[in-house]
C-alpha cells in the first residue's frame, strides 16, 4: 500500500494550502453551526445537493493521487508524477505528470498542466484524449491540446485544439494547420432517446 502523504494527498481544488507538515490532513473548512436555544428542535438535515446543482462547485474537494508530490512553495506549484488519478465533482483527469499552479498566497488554484497519456472524463460522460491538458480554475475550463479527441457514446469530434467547459454541456474544437475538425454523430432511434438519462457520474 502505498503511504498517504506521497501519493494520495487530499487537497481543495479552489482553496488548497499544501506544506511539508499539513499536506496529507486538508479538508474543506465548515463554520462552525451557531448556538441554538435548549429548547429549540433540532432542524432536519438538509439533503446533499448534487455537482450540477451546487452554487461553486469549485469548492468541492479533489482527491489526487500519484506515485511522487513535490511541493515547490517559493514558485507556487505542486507537482504530481506518476500514474495521476485527479477526482472532483465525478470527473476524473490521468496523466503521468501534473502541474498545479496557486496564486500569490498559495491558498488557490489558479490553473493545472497535465501531460503524458491525458485523459479525462467528464460528469456528463465525454471522454478526452489528448497530449497536454491546460485546467483553468476560474473559469471551470479543460483544453486539450494536440490530437484532441472527444467523445460521448458513439458520437466523435477530433481536432488540434478542444475546449471544454466543464459548468456546461458545451464544447469548442479548432483544427490545426494539417488537419481540420471532423465529427462522427450517429442519430438515435425513439427508445434509445427516450431512454431515461444516466446519474451523474456513472458513465458506464
Amino acid at each position: 500500500m502505498r503511504p498517504a502523504l506521497a501519493v494520495g494527498a487530499l487537497v481543495l481544488w479552489s482553496a488548497m494550502t499544501l506544506s511539508t507538515t499539513a499536506s496529507a490532513q486538508i479538508a474543506p473548512s465548515r463554520p462552525r453551526p451557531a448556538a441554538r436555544p435548549a429548547a429549540a428542535a433540532p432542524s432536519p438535515a438538509p439533503r446533499p445537493e448534487s455537482p450540477s446543482a451546487s452554487p461553486d462547485n469549485r469548492s468541492a474537494p479533489v482527491t489526487v493521487d500519484a506515485d511522487q508530490l513535490e511541493n515547490l512553495q517559493k514558485e507556487g506549484l505542486v507537482v504530481f508524477t506518476g500514474n495521476v488519478v485527479a477526482n472532483q465533482n465525478s470527473s476524473t483527469q490521468y496523466a503521468d505528470r501534473m502541474e498545479v499552479y496557486l496564486d500569490d498566497k498559495g491558498n488557490r488554484i489558479v490553473r493545472t498542466v497535465s501531460t503524458g497519456n491525458v485523459r479525462i472524463i467528464t460528469k456528463d460522460c465525454r471522454t478526452g484524449t489528448a497530449k497536454r491538458a491546460e485546467y483553468y480554475d476560474a473559469e471551470q475550463r479543460v483544453v486539450l491540446i494536440g490530437n484532441a479527441r472527444v467523445w460521448r457514446d458513439d458520437n466523435v469530434v477530433t481536432g488540434e485544439r478542444i475546449t471544454i467547459f466543464l459548468a456546461e454541456d458545451r464544447s469548442v474544437v479548432e483544427g490545426g494547420q494539417q488537419e481540420r475538425v471532423k465529427a462522427v454523430f450517429y442519430p438515435k432511434s425513439q427508445d434509445e432517446a427516450a431512454a431515461r438519462p444516466k446519474p451523474v457520474g456513472q458513465c458506464s
